[in-house]
């Protein structure tokens, strides 16, 4: 049964990588289980309804049911409903696009956003994916807060991104992923140029709980013309502060209370 369960994951977030369907033979192929056993399982998941097939070309897709369950969560927590408005109050004073991470076991996963910029290029990646830790503003100003030895260990289990994925300046080492969070441990916040996306910048906040432990990151994202260095350093009280009313606001919801 329990692998059963490992393989139906697996295929979900294969699903979840491919919106435009893959075939049942791509399936067992790349994720390397018995044609007869992905059929199984896709029947299976067909059946729960996270799953439909195709009728022009025969190919699985996933449904929108995954997504619904994921939003009443979000809903039913509370965290959203708090966080909102001051997301939005600090879009609003920073032009640019600003978004909730919230920490889940090992991972960090963005479960919120509002946009800033009102004209121009608009920076605005999918919501809901886990982020890379070793490339990321948000990956950068979790890790400041663990102790040197636990990031180090979290950024070697997770693995380094590639500059021809990520930007041109990733850092390829865990050497180099510790400068980024050792600049951010002094800093307050974390600071990115190009090592996410090319052309872009971030910087990021952690949010803690009343017993100190981090329960999310706020982060601020957008084009390396206009969310500069300097603009970044000038944007950071306001960024910490925000990460503050989060962590306060965040007390009522239940989310937060179950991480604290």
């Amino acid at each position: 049964m329990s692998e059963m369960l490992g393989r139906s994951f697996k295929v979900l977030e294969y699903l979840a990588e491919h919106p435009q369907g893959v075939a049942l033979s791509t399936v067992a192929s790349e994720l390397k289980i018995p044609l007869s056993a992905s059929h199984r399982l896709l029947t299976e998941l067909i059946r729960c309804g996270y799953v439909r097939q195709n009728l022009a070309d025969g190919h699985y897709v996933l449904t929108i049911k995954l997504v619904s369950v994921g939003l009443s969560f979000l809903s039913n927590s509370g965290i959203v409903d708090v966080a909102q408005p001051l997301l939005d109050q600090l879009a609003a004073t920073s032009g640019e696009l600003v978004r909730l991470a919230v920490v889940d076991g090992e991972d960090l996963t963005f479960v919120a956003k509002a946009q800033g910029a009102t004209h121009g290029l608009r920076y605005d990646p999918d919501m809901g994916l886990s982020v890379m830790l070793s490339c990321s503003a948000a990956g950068h100003a979790w890790l400041s807060t663990m102790s040197e030895d636990d990031a180090m260990a979290l950024v070697a289990k997770k693995g380094l991104g590639k500059p021809e994925d990520f930007g041109p300046k990733a850092p390829t080492t865990l050497k180099a992923v510790m400068v980024y969070v050792k600049a951010a441990r002094q800093r307050g916040f974390s600071m990115i140029n190009e090592v996410f996306a090319p052309g872009m910048t971030a910087m990021a906040a952690p949010v803690f709980s009343v017993n100190g432990a981090v329960i999310g990151v706020v982060t601020i994202a957008g084009p390396a013309v206009r969310l500069t260095p300097q603009r970044m350093e000038a944007l950071g009280p306001a960024l910490l502060g925000a990460a503050e009313e989060v962590a306060r606001a965040s007390g009522g919801s239940a989310l937060f209370k179950k991480r604290a």
